[in-house]
């Protein structure tokens, strides 16, 4: 018997895999047939008390009666969907992480698509409990738009264009290892944070510097464009005006905190069965939960700095003033209270949406973003979606489609691609108006973004999203 079938028959990864695998071999090497071990498993696998009755078994008796059993939710925690075209497999993983016993309640907005554990676009509600999956690899995933005193004419000729796209270009750099080195490298508050409440942000503080101001890979963007407000808001009129949208995160060092914590909380359950091991959480009161919500928080701090950056050397770098400036997280936990307790809100992919506050929620480069207003909806945990949602995967987009067809695409939105790969051109995403139409009671719109010159990591690089 290999581990598959050992799984098969219910025997837990860790500690009794390694006890059954020694014990399976020491009864066939004293001569047992191998029929009559695989019956003494099954036996003592329905039952532990029957260990005695197939002489060999006592030790692996002892480790499973020591091994935490998983226990599901009596009923599961309550949870409501947006959207009616979800992939049948982005629900499973909202539905199984609602029989976790930690969870509350949970919700799915409308570009949900399959992810690690919770699905991008899953927001889930827990009690005293971080999951580090469910807030995903890349810690603090951020959209920030600033409005710029540039004339919006300037995205109208080839000179205009020229200038705008070399700014993006020499003052950004983007894929999965890209940093700034020597006199380059970016200045932002948050390094004289502290930076010892991980072991793992302590030691990788000098790689998040040079990665600060940079934009990573995978959907992550740097664009100028045309924004449209519906009323004069801001202290701006209605336009158009000229506009800079980036949408980035925490970088390498987001990573390596979620990889690490997200090993230790599955370390610590390991009784999850393997459809629920992404979802493995840190109790808060613990020491390891207590570090990964420091670091985690400091990765929203530096994330918020990376944009900072970013915006603050672009217009420096074209004279330009900033006339208004919007941003909010995504990927991250936040205490908050729902149903009169306080509970931590996971949001994998989702846009916080509280009653008043502000948003971005973008489509796709050649489609609209949206600046929208939060309606505090409770059903949605206060939350809406974070963009228009895939809808094939990476691998079948460079299988199925081709430059051609997406480069007449961008020519006839007027769109000026400076670099990215064929698993992000527009047809890889739901239609974005669908997606606000499935969920206007969860958002206003107050103003549309239509990207004009973008730029994304080149071909080739590993998604960072």
């Amino acid at each position: 018997m290999n581990k598959k079938q050992l799984k098969e028959m219910g025997v837990p990864e860790g500690a009794p895999m390694h006890c059954a695998l020694s014990t399976i071999g020491r009864l066939i090497g004293e001569g047992h047939s191998p029929e009559s071990v695989k019956d003494g498993l099954i036996a003592l696998m329905e039952n532990h008390s029957t260990a005695m009755d197939h002489g060999g078994w006592n030790e692996l008796a002892q480790v499973l009666s020591a091994t935490p059993t998983f226990h599901p939710r009596e009923t599961s925690a309550p949870w409501r969907q947006w959207g009616t075209d979800l992939d049948d497999n982005s629900v499973e993983q909202m539905r199984n992480a609602c029989e976790l016993p930690v969870a509350v309640s949970g919700a799915l907005m409308p570009d949900a698509h399959l992810g690690y554990g919770l699905p991008i676009g899953g927001v889930l509600a827990t009690r005293n409990a971080v999951i580090p999956y469910a807030v995903g690899v890349d810690i603090a995933c951020r959209m920030k738009l600033t409005v710029l005193d540039i004339p919006v004419t300037e995205l109208n000729d080839d000179r205009g264009r020229n200038r705008l796209a070399q700014a993006i270009h020499n003052q950004t750099l983007f894929g999965t290892g890209a940093g700034f080195r020597g006199a380059r490298l970016r200045r932002h508050d948050v390094l004289d944070h502290d930076w010892s409440v991980s072991p793992i942000t302590q030691k990788n503080k000098d790689k998040a510097w040079r990665q600060l101001g940079t934009s990573g890979s995978g959907n992550h963007f740097v664009e100028f464009g045309e924004l449209t407000l519906d009323d004069p808001v801001f202290g701006l009129e209605r336009g158009p005006w000229l506009a800079l949208l980036s949408h980035s995160g925490s970088r390498g060092i987001g990573a390596m905190v979620a990889n690490h914590y997200s090993r230790a909380a599955m370390k610590q359950h390991p009784e999850l069965p393997d459809h629920l091991k992404h979802l493995a959480w840190l109790d808060m009161d613990s020491a390891e939960g207590q570090e990964y919500w420091a670091a985690m928080n400091l990765m929203g701090e530096y994330a918020k700095g990376n944009h900072a950056c970013i915006h603050k050397h672009i217009a420096g770098h074209l004279g330009a003033s900033v006339l208004l400036d919007v941003e909010n997280h995504h990927n991250f936990a936040w205490k908050e209270t729902h149903g009169g307790q306080e509970v931590i809100v996971h949001r994998k992919g989702a846009t916080p949406a509280q009653s008043g506050v502000l948003g971005i929620i973008p489509g796709s480069m050649a489609s609209p973003a949206y600046l929208v207003r939060g309606l505090g909806h409770p059903d949605s945990l206060h939350s809406a979606s974070h963009g228009a949602g895939r809808v094939m995967s990476r691998n079948q987009a460079k299988k199925v489609l081709n430059w051609a067809e997406a480069n007449a695409l961008l020519a006839e939105r007027g769109v000026t691609l400076i670099s990215a790969g064929i698993d992000e051109v527009p047809m890889v995403y739901k239609n974005i108006d669908d997606v606000m139409d499935a969920q206007s009671d969860l958002v206003e719109k107050l103003a549309r973004f239509q990207p004009r010159i973008v730029k994304m990591a080149p071909a080739g690089e590993k998604p960072e999203d």
